[in-house]
């Protein structure tokens, strides 16, 4: 009989909770919503009651279940100590210490990019690569390290920060980091319009499909892809940036593969022919033929590396 594993992915709004089985099919998936209110103290509560709830209902044992997962969106130490997450308005605390006791099964935690890079190495873009670096493109950046199938969390678990690589020196608007011209500034969602906000100012009186109320990322790749000339500026300044910040990233820690996931991956191709050229010419003569790929497993990279966390901590 196989063994089963929970893969959880907590985000700001909701929670997304898949029950897997141990050579990584997903049985099944769902959400429960994430209650951030008085300092977030109903999340893992929620998490616990909906899988021992479950359980009960499938008759599914804990001398079954391998364990649960938690990917976070904060950095997350080897024991289980979150260092404050900003979305779920938690602090410092044990996540896998309290998590044990509320389940009574065994915890694994990690960083939710970390987890996704983990995800798409497992059952993803990236899978048969051992060495692998994802770049999770959405509100933010956000980075995840793969080396000999193992996540790299560093020191109190803040490895991965691709997103404040600085590509940029004469930016003057703080990233919400506190420092200056962060990658995550010009191609994440909010950098696609403030390189849109940019490009128009340069260019009063132009016609162009970027004058237009309540503008999102989607809509200024949708002009570039239908050649609308300032969007295409705009797209060619978000590649550049990325490129560059990719091809430091691939020339430092040579990886076997690059995998670009989050929301804004969505655009699809348009993405990697943008960094093409700037990516070549900021990266390391033998790392020039890494290739860059679009993540496959969009929404679910999080849960399936939250369980895939399980499985490595069992294997170790």
């Amino acid at each position: 009989m196989r063994k089963y594993i929970w893969g959880v992915d907590v985000g700001g709004t909701t929670v997304k909770i898949g029950l897997f089985y141990s050579d990584g099919e997903l049985i099944e998936k769902y959400e429960i919503p994430t209650r951030t209110e008085n300092e977030g103290k109903n999340i893992l509560p929620d998490i616990s009651e909906s899988i021992i709830t479950y359980m009960k209902e499938h008759s599914i044992s804990r001398d079954d279940t391998i364990g649960i997962g938690l990917a976070l969106p904060g950095p997350v130490d080897a024991i289980g100590v979150i260092t404050g997450a900003v979305n779920l308005n938690w602090g410092v605390f044990n996540v896998v210490e309290e998590m044990v006791n509320l389940t009574g099964l065994n915890v694994v935690a990690g960083n939710d990019a970390n987890a996704a890079a983990l995800g798409e190495m497992w059952q993803g873009a990236s899978r048969g690569y051992l060495d692998s670096v994802m770049l999770t493109l959405g509100t933010g950046i956000g980075g995840g390290i793969i080396t000999g199938g193992e996540m790299i969390s560093g020191h109190k678990g803040s490895a991965g920060e691709l997103g404040h690589i600085r590509v940029r020196d004469d930016e003057t608007k703080q990233c919400s980091c506190g420092n200056y011209g962060c990658v995550e500034q010009y191609a994440s969602a909010t950098g696609v319009l403030y390189l849109a906000s940019e490009v128009l100012k340069e260019n009063p009186g132009v016609d162009t499909a970027l004058n237009t109320k309540d503008l999102t990322a989607k809509d200024v790749f949708d002009a570039a892809k239908a050649k609308d000339k300032l969007a295409c500026e705009v797209i060619d300044r978000f590649g550049f940036y990325l490129g560059k910040a990719i091809g430091i990233t691939v020339s430092i820690l040579a990886p076997e593969i690059v995998v670009i996931g989050g929301g804004v991956s969505k655009a699809g191709s348009i993405i990697l022919d943008a960094i093409n050229k700037s990516y070549k010419e900021s990266t390391f003569h033998a790392c020039k033929d890494v290739p860059v790929v679009l993540a496959t497993l969009g929404n679910d990279g999080g849960i399936y590396g939250a369980a895939r966390m399980v499985l490595n901590r069992e294997r170790d």
